[in-house]
């Protein structure tokens, strides 16, 4: 009996060390979030183009204000159409000074109906800020396009959880 107990329990441990290694947790470009499709569409014949700003908090302030509760940021960009496609030229995180922090797109991606991309800013960066925002450039073709552009912030520490969500405003608008 001991014998066979023995056998079935290496016999486990040997079979959940086969598991295929994870990538480096460098190298994000694995995660669901990056699964862009970018596109070689001439971006500035659209008939509508938009830029669009959504506020995020890479952290906020508690206690007396001199401490930081870190938190991640996902922005979604949603194409709320059920037949037209939107596109994404650029995606860009800034700090809340100003300061461009990172480009999230190499070059535009296409959004098919009912489509939905997300832009990660990781609990770990701490140069964006309670201040900190996104700039989404987006265009489609003559149809009037109604996206959505939300950011979720979530944080945890020890037990305490907190999350909350921002809603883009359009500042500018150009149509032919």
């Amino acid at each position: 009996m001991t014998r066979n107990f023995l056998f079935a329990l290496i016999s486990v441990l040997c079979l959940a060390g086969c598991s295929e290694p994870r990538p480096a947790a460098s190298d994000r470009s694995f995660l669901p979030s990056k699964n862009y499709h970018y596109t070689d569409i001439a971006f500035d014949s659209l008939a509508r183009q938009s830029l669009v700003y959504v506020p995020v908090y890479s952290e906020i302030y508690h206690i007396s204000g001199e401490r930081r509760f870190l938190l991640t940021a996902t922005v979604s960009a949603r194409n709320t159409s059920m037949r037209d496609t939107m596109y994404i030229r650029k995606a860009d995180y800034y700090d809340s000074q100003g300061a461009l922090q990172r480009q999230y797109l190499e070059r535009p991606i296409v959004l098919n109906p009912l489509q939905s991309v997300e832009f990660v800013v990781e609990n770990d960066e701490k140069h964006g800020g309670a201040g900190a925002n996104f700039i989404i450039e987006w265009g489609s073709g003559p149809v009037v396009l109604r996206p959505v552009f939300q950011a979720v912030m979530i944080g945890t520490a020890s037990q305490q959880g907190l999350s909350f969500t921002t809603e883009g405003v359009e500042i500018e608008t150009k149509q032919r």
